[in-house]
């Protein structure tokens, strides 16, 4: 792609965000509202984790007045496509699914109704109703056990170790196939354990923060030994910003399909990451240090030199400046 052909986001561009009340969703909904775009929320805010967070996220973006908010599953059908019909997006942003490595270990049919199908519905929708990008979340928990490092997306991904992971691959399959069948332009977005204020309560850094609070042991599987490429939100938010007016260009194939990584390109050990939270936090957590969890990587580290070479950017807050901004909020939200 490029600078060259670089474009913004204009005032008024129609945007539905799916999950948007969600952690990344909340936070892209809120930086396009602040640009002048237009949103169109759509999520069916299950009970995966509190609700109320996801109430509390919604409550800040319904004060700006072109928000507007869809409660609704992606698997019907009927109710996305009255959604199309009614607002028009002129981009999709889908981050909504059904999240988490370990509960689809447990629950593996929420993953298929809400990544697969659910995936299909949005497909549908964008090709049917003349969306002009689709923007959509991956995982970087497709590259399962690849052990060369750092992860790039020209590698082999066949691989998946985990039911979550094969979802995120598959959304990547259906998405290159309406590409290439329909010459729908189409992004998808390799996240790398994103971390910030209002996230995830099911995620490692906010779960151990509960838990240190309260003077509870945390759980530390494979002693420690395992390395993240940890992604702080504000990053995130910037690298989709840069990517949703620009739709891919046609590759070799004339196929308008590409997939980033979004992450930090700098992994760090857990047990260094677990050490800024407890500065940030000034106290010491207890430890248990446990084997390896199923379903669980040793390693994760991006390469994003296409970010860097399309769009002159990649992420670079460090893990001690993100966790205090998270413990800053945590401690206000929860008056802690």
């Amino acid at each position: 792609m490029g600078l060259n052909n670089k474009h913004s986001l204009q005032s008024g561009t129609i945007v539905m965000v799916t999950g948007a009340a969600g952690f990344i969703g909340f936070h892209v909904s809120q930086a396009l509202l602040e640009r002048g775009c237009v949103v169109i929320g759509y999520d069916n805010c299950n009970d995966y984790y509190d609700v109320s967070l996801k109430e509390g996220r919604l409550g800040v973006l319904s004060g700006y007045p072109d928000f507007t908010f869809i409660k609704g599953d992606l698997a019907d059908k009927e109710t996305l496509d009255g959604a199309f019909t009614e607002y028009a997006p002129t981009i999709v942003l889908h981050l909504a699914a059904q999240a988490g490595v370990r509960y689809s270990i447990d629950n593996p049919y929420a993953y298929m109704q809400s990544n697969l199908v659910g995936f299909l519905n949005i497909l549908e929708a964008c090709r049917n109703f003349g969306t002009e990008h689709l923007v959509y979340a991956s995982s970087s928990s497709v590259y399962g056990m690849n052990e060369k490092v750092p992860f790039s997306t020209s590698d082999n991904v066949d691989s998946p170790v985990s039911l979550y992971a094969a979802t995120k691959k598959s959304n990547e399959l259906m998405a290159h196939c309406y590409s290439h069948l329909y010459g729908f332009p189409s992004t998808g977005l390799r996240f790398f354990t994103v971390y910030g204020p209002w996230g995830r309560p099911d995620m490692a850094y906010f779960s151990f923060t509960n838990r240190i609070v309260r003077g509870e042991p945390i759980k530390i599987f494979n002693n420690g030994d395992m390395w993240r490429d940890f992604t702080y939100i504000d990053d995130v938010v910037a690298g989709i910003l840069n990517i949703l007016p620009n739709p891919p260009v046609p590759n070799e194939h004339g196929d308008r399909y590409k997939v980033y990584n979004i992450g930090n390109n700098k992994p760090e050990q857990i047990m260094d990451y677990f050490s800024a939270l407890e500065k940030a936090l000034g106290m010491i957590a207890k430890k248990e240090f446990l084997p390896m969890q199923p379903g669980d990587v040793y390693q994760t580290y991006a390469d994003v030199d296409d970010l860097m070479q399309d769009f002159d950017f990649k992420p670079s807050t460090s893990i001690g400046v993100g966790l205090q901004k998270f413990v800053d909020w945590y401690r206000e939200y929860y008056g802690v």
